[in-house]
């Protein structure tokens, strides 16, 4: 609590003075604490990315199968399914391989050389040999090398929008504050933020992990990943399936063996059965699918960081914005002027030159309003800033200034040599005004610029009409009612003075009397223009909006406003005096959090995936990094982001643009929804051949299917189709949708039932064309072989929709699928017709009366479809 103590105290505490620490006291501190930088958390290399692919249930369900094939002789079925296990390892590397690498980012931000004073002499040291009890020098451009309080400053800024998120610099003092936020804490400088104006001295109170940027490294190092929904189903998915798989082997050998069939042929019978329903195309069949959304989002600005956070942001029920960078558009423009009575709008984008000037609905000339022309005319000139090609150097708030007069056609650079400016009494947050005298045809004018009130109790006359009038009480209440309205819209105000002396008075005081009041420029940063329309569109697919931001309460709530989000404002302040508990009961009824610190981000993220909540967070400083790792899906803003929020997050949206965010919605639902037809198709495909085995032995038929048929089967004629599946076009009304819950099962909205109810269908179809129409045992195998690949192949169709007619659809609608049959055909007829294939896959040729059988079996799948749906509906 450095910010409330004196300085004075400080050094007392830290065994200092404001002549800094000699050589050696900073040398033997240096020793016992350790360098001024973060700690690295060891980063996960290439060898633990790729471990980590074989660390999922399903992954070891296949390697045990891949075991037990090369333990059984079946070396070709285990070398196909290690080929697949090692495929997908590979493109979850491939996707994974740069993440981890906050804490690394985060340490590049820290200043590489820091000025400090040793042995009462001023010296340039590496920024992580300073020490606490060090004095820092602080000059406009500088880096800050370390926390520190505040003991000696001229005019001092300091840009702290990484860490804070306020867009506007802190203006610093050196008097004791109250116990406040990390933001209003104008007594202390924090590591990795710039000077932007003026400068200062300060003590090193904190280094490295010790400093709120190491807080913040320490809070993402302590942070785990969580697991998205969908690796939360496969994983539910894969226990379901393991303990069905274990239950239907043993059931079989048993049954088998009572029945006096040899042991070993039964348990090799069981190992087929086993390799039938797992899908061992499955997991590479996700990761493709995921892969090729991440690709159609890299096309809507939206680059995935992690493959499988791809469908978390698809069941989104909250999407938690920091306000600058993200809402708005971090940077600064004068909105609104108030003069001559008169309120003026004015159009533009940012720090462009480029604008006009309304009254109402009308565009005015400037230059038919001498007042206007004034205001503008002390904006430019009452200014230290410097806009350079829509790129600002110094305070927002006064490059805003110099883009208002650009609009009128006023450049500062010409302004400035006409009117030399001769005098500077700089802004102070005690004074909250800066005052400039510039030559004027051989005498001088006062231009002065600060808050409303202050300005005004400066002033003895208005000017209105052209003409210098009495500024009366009740015209100053006019005027302070009108920068009310302004501060309530959150518009930052600046009062706009002036006054022609002759010479230059002595004290400063008689500068600053007697002037004449010209007008107000209100200026804020603006939301983008999209993010409205972005965030109706949230609204209507069922997800709520909500801003946290560290910037003021009545600025935030203004803005939300605007855009359209609703609920009820809190406060960083207001959070602090609340329990987790408490939290949790308020947390969906909020709109807005001002004054937060990266800590109640983190909380409020916590509280709402308690409540069951998906929540998204974007964001785009270093305060983000905590909570955008800590929510289900973190976004970081590309351009304005800083690396350490990008690093954290799971999407980065590379144009800045709120409304990406939607289309990234969009974009998760739909794979989502492809990823639910795909694996309803496979467990199709899979119950079928377990149910096609099972009633072959349960009503004493040999064996239908050999292994190698079946991983054929899996991995081929399913896999191929199933893929297309992964890119079928997306169905209409998908925003309008509510979210998914996401404790919603793969088997949900009867889904398990079609499963078990298509599988009997595909099994009974297979049988009947075995046993009634099979000749040879090898004849019968083939048909049987050919026909559940048929049927499989015309069931894609049908698990295109859950509801809609293929019809409707239209077969051809997804030209993916319809190569994939093709090819699947294709396939099949070369291990059915292909001599040196046929002893391999236990084939014989087919004849014409056996492949009608085979279309004519395959259609019914199809018409059992049509009518499913029908009775659905």
């Amino acid at each position: 609590m450095w910010h409330t103590r004196e300085a004075a105290e400080a050094f007392l505490e830290l065994n200092t003075s404001t002549d800094g620490l000699t050589k050696a006291e900073a040398q033997e501190r240096l020793l016992e604490f350790g360098y001024n930088e973060l700690k690295k958390r060891k980063g996960r290399g290439v060898l633990s990315i790729f471990a980590d692919q074989f660390k999922g249930l399903l992954i070891m369900v296949l390697i045990a199968a891949t075991v037990i094939s090369f333990v059984l002789g079946e070396t070709t079925d285990g070398y196909i399914i290690l080929i697949i296990i090692v495929i997908n390892a590979f493109m979850g590397l491939a996707q994974e391989y740069k993440a981890e690498k906050a804490i690394e980012r985060l340490q590049e931000l820290a200043s590489p050389v820091a000025t400090v004073l040793r042995d009462k002499k001023i010296m340039d040291i590496p920024a992580k040999e300073v020490v606490c009890g060090d004095v820092i020098i602080l000059e406009s451009g500088d880096f800050v090398p370390a926390d520190g309080r505040l003991f000696d400053i001229s005019y001092l800024k300091v840009d702290e929008a990484p860490l804070t998120g306020e867009s506007v610099p802190s203006t610093k003092v050196i008097e004791v504050l109250p116990d406040v936020m990390l933001a209003d804490r104008e007594n202390m400088v924090y590591m990795g933020t710039t000077v932007t104006d003026g400068r200062g001295k300060a003590v090193v109170t904190s280094t490295g992990m010790n400093t709120e940027m190491g807080k913040i490294a320490e809070i993402i190092q302590s942070m785990e990943r969580e697991k998205t929904p969908l690796q939360e189903k496969l994983e539910d998915f894969s226990k379901v399936l393991t303990g069905g798989i274990a239950g239907f082997c043993v059931l079989i050998f048993v049954l088998g063996t009572v029945r006096g069939e040899p042991t070993f042929e039964m348990f090799l019978t069981a190992v087929s059965l086993a390799v039938a329903a797992i899908p061992e195309g499955l997991p590479a069949i996700v990761t493709i699918v995921l892969a090729l959304g991440v690709q159609r989002m890299i096309k809507s600005n939206a680059l995935m960081r992690r493959l499988k956070a791809v469908e978390t942001l698809g069941s989104a029920t909250i999407i938690c914005s920091d306000k600058t960078g993200t809402i708005t558009r971090n940077e600064m423009m004068v909105s609104r002027i108030f003069v001559n009575q008169t309120m003026y709008t004015v159009t533009g984008r940012g720090y462009s030159p480029t604008g006009s000037f309304y009254v109402g609905n009308r565009k005015k000339e400037v230059s038919s309003d001498e007042s206007l022309l004034l205001v503008l005319k002390i904006g430019a000139l009452c200014n230290d800033a410097q806009v350079h090609k829509e790129v600002a150097v110094g305070d927002p708030t006064e490059a805003c200034l110099i883009v208002s007069a650009a609009k009128a056609g006023l450049q500062k650079e010409e302004l400035e040599k006409r009117f030399e400016r001769v005098i500077e009494i700089p802004f102070s947050s005690e004074r909250k005004r800066m005052t400039t005298i510039n030559k004027k045809n051989g005498g001088f004018t006062v231009y002065t610029k600060g808050a409303p009130d202050v300005v005004l109790d400066l002033c003895t006359h208005v000017l209105e009409g052209g003409k210098n009038s009495l500024l009366t009480e009740e015209k100053k209440q006019e005027i302070l009612s009108v920068y009310n309205n302004m501060a309530s819209k959150a518009l930052r105000a600046l009062a706009m003075a002036y006054k022609e002396i002759e010479e230059i008075p002595e004290k400063d005081g008689d500068i600053e009397s007697d002037l004449i009041f010209v007008g107000i420029q209100g200026m804020r940063d603006d939301p983008r223009p999209e993010v409205k329309d972005a965030i109706k569109s949230c609204s209507e697919a069922g997800i709520k909006s909500m801003m946290i931001t560290g910037d003021f309460k009545a600025t935030a709530v203004a803005i939300a406003e605007e855009v359209g989000i609703t609920g009820k404002a809190f406060t960083g302040e207001e959070l602090d005096s609340m329990s987790d508990d408490e939290l949790t009961r308020v947390v969906e009824d909020m709109g807005v959090v001002a004054r937060v610190s990266p800590e109640h981000k983190t909380r409020i993220v916590t509280a709402l995936k308690s409540k069951g909540h998906i929540v998204a967070m974007t964001g785009d400083g270093v305060n983000d990094a905590p909570s955008l790792k800590k929510a289900d899906i973190g976004i970081a803003m590309g351009i304005t982001g800083t690396d350490v929020a990008k690093e954290a997050a799971d999407m980065v949206l590379t144009d800045d643009n709120f409304a990406s965010i939607v289309k990234a919605v969009e974009e998760g639902r739909h794979i989502y929804d492809n990823i639910k037809k795909f694996i309803y198709f496979l467990l199709c495909c899979n119950v079928g051949e377990i149910f096609v085995l099972l009633f072959a032995l349960l009503l004493g038929f040999s064996r239908p299917l050999i292994p190698i048929q079946i991983l054929w089967i899996n991995l081929v004629t399913d896999g191929f189709p199933a893929l297309a599946l992964g890119v079928d076009p997306e169905e209409e009304g998908i925003m309008k949708r509510s979210p998914r819950d996401p404790k919603e099962s793969i088997f949900a909205e009867g889904r398990g039932r079609s499963v078990v109810e298509f599988g009997l269908v595909m099994s009974v179809l297979v049988l009947i064309g075995f046993h009634f129409f099979g000749g040879s045992t090898e004849h019968a195998r083939t048909l049987a072989f050919s026909t559940l690949v048929f049927v499989q192949l015309a069931h894609t169709f049908n698990s295109r929709s859950e509801h809609k007619s293929i019809f409707d659809i239209g077969f051809f609608s997804n030209k993916y699928l319809v190569g994939a049959v093709l090819l699947s055909v294709g396939l099949q007829l070369s291990v059915v017709y292909t001599p040196v294939l046929q002893p391999l896959f236990g084939t014989v040729p087919l004849n014409i009366f056996d492949w009608g059988l085979i279309l004519a079996l395959s259609s019914l799948i199809i018409g059992g479809g049509e009518l499913k749906k029908r009775i659905k509906s």
